[in-house]
């Protein structure tokens, strides 16, 4: 037993990865939205319809969230997930941008 107890144990190598980090590959929907699932429940980030059918990539930090355009690499959005809405808005009023006269 004292021989046993005395080796060296079997740990893990590499580098730690926080369980809440990870990417996620996408392309926006022709609502101009990705879905993204957070503690089993699906939120909709709002990103324009311009952008419908582009391809992206999510870097998601538990609720820090940011959305970059796959091929450019132009960061698109950046957000904190409300945990408590489904639907992530982009902060715009909504319609067209009024035109100055």
């Amino acid at each position: 037993m004292d021989a046993y107890t005395a080796r060296p144990k079997a740990t893990a190598t590499g580098p730690y990865l926080d369980p809440h980090w990870r990417i996620r590959h996408d392309r926006i929907d022709s609502s101009g939205t990705v879905t993204l699932r957070h503690n089993s429940r699906l939120h909709h980030i709002g990103l324009g319809r311009r952008l419908a059918a582009t391809p992206v990539t999510l870097l998601v930090d538990d609720l820090h969230i940011r959305v970059i355009e796959r091929h450019t690499g132009e960061l698109l959005r950046e957000l904190i997930l409300d945990p408590t809405r489904d639907f992530q808005p982009r902060g715009l009023p909504p319609g067209p941008p009024k035109k100055n006269p």
